[in-house]
């Protein structure tokens, strides 16, 4: 069952969503060599409750923290630990907010001092599939059109496409119908239309598509022990138009990437 949101309700959203881009820009000011994941989720824990919300992840099925840190080959659901982020590391951030009874979810990938450039490369890509598969998020489209934007671009370039973790609805629940795949048929799918919310998030990887789980129950790395880069959004259609209502520019602005006016 697909909710679709009133204008109301998607304002509400872009709080939300707009919480965990200022979270996440606060990371991106914090990752460095010698840091660990433990304190960037507690400095994201604090920043979130102090600014309204909640954290959306920290006991969500029983998961302890309130960011997913996925370090290289770590695909995505990595759980902090004590370990230092080293020099040539990726990471992913995920993080969620519930705030005004609705969720904003979304992710980066952030690279540790200087990475290989094979792996930069993979960012940019995975990057660009994300924004690809949002061109393709327009009224009267179907999330086939999607998934397949997302895909085509991840194979042109040589890279494995994750099928067994998708993007999804949200809204006053973190997971909602409809799943978005990053793979898929043009033409397939669930229609597009007015009120329609979703998180859009690639998880492409340098080699191969396959992932298995750790023991731990929660965190999925890739087969081949090669890095993996994941980024999200959600976006909301309103009026015919499509929005994003989470935003990468704090982010870049803090890395230095962006310049932001007032």
């Amino acid at each position: 069952m697909i909710y679709l949101k009133t204008r109301e309700e998607i304002e509400l959203m872009r709080e939300a969503s707009l919480l965990v881009s200022r979270t996440l820009a606060l990371m991106a000011r914090e990752i460095k060599p010698g840091v660990d994941a433990l304190k960037l989720d507690k400095l994201a824990e604090e920043y979130i409750r102090d600014n309204g919300g909640v954290p959306a992840f920290k006991g969500y099925h029983g998961f302890p923290a309130t960011l997913c840190t996925s370090v290289n080959e770590q695909v995505v659901h990595g759980i902090p630990n004590s370990q230092a982020l080293k020099e040539g590391d990726i990471v992913s951030v995920d993080c969620g907010v519930k705030k005004n009874g609705f969720f904003g979810d979304h992710a980066y990938t952030f690279c540790v001092g200087e990475v290989k450039p094979e792996v930069k490369r993979l960012i940019e890509v995975t990057k660009e599939c994300l924004y690809l598969g949002i061109e393709q998020a327009k009224l009267n489209n179907r999330i086939g059109d999607i998934s397949f934007a997302v895909q085509d671009h991840a194979e042109k370039n040589g890279y494995g496409v994750v099928r067994e973790l998708v993007g999804h609805g949200l809204g006053k629940n973190l997971h909602e119908d409809p799943e978005v795949p990053n793979f898929g048929k043009r033409g397939m799918g669930p229609k597009i239309k007015n009120g329609l919310t979703i998180a859009i998030e690639p998880m492409i990887n340098l080699g191969k598509k396959g992932v298995k789980q750790l023991n731990d129950g929660w965190t999925i790395v890739t087969v081949d022990g090669l890095p993996s880069a994941h980024f999200e959004h959600d976006i909301a259609i309103i009026d015919g138009k499509t929005e994003i209502l989470s935003t990468f520019d704090y982010i870049e602005e803090a890395l230095g990437l962006k310049v932001l006016s007032s």
